[in-house]
């Protein structure tokens, strides 16, 4: 398992963050360099290194984290649309190794992404 994360110590209570959404699996927050207008971002409570080791837990754990991340999107009322991005590896621009969603929203967002 990877050392301990920003997002290890935000679970823990040690890095504040301004939270969005808690429930028993998942905790979103908004980003700190936020790349939209809204911008949060949602890790799961058991702690994954990247979006490429999800198999290695079980499908109730993802459907869980999945559902979460829906959840906290829902909650920020969206209604337009918005983006879940997963950054993956370091050509992915994974900057944190701890599986994280992005919720990116509240404008128009340009394609392709990269």
């Amino acid at each position: 398992m990877a050392d301990d994360t920003i997002f290890d110590k935000i679970i823990r209570g040690e890095i504040p963050a301004d939270i969005v959404y808690e429930d028993e699996a998942v905790l979103a927050f908004r980003d700190i360099n936020p790349q939209a207008p809204v911008h949060v971002v949602v890790i799961p409570k058991k702690k994954i290194t990247g979006f490429d080791k999800i198999s290695e837990f079980s499908a109730d754990f993802a459907g869980r984290y999945m559902s979460g991340v829906a959840a906290a999107a829902a909650k920020l009322g969206l209604k337009d649309g918005y983006r879940v991005v997963f950054n993956n590896g370091k050509d992915g621009q994974q900057t944190v190794e701890y599986i994280h969603a992005h919720i990116l929203g509240g404008r128009q967002l340009g394609w392709p992404p990269g």
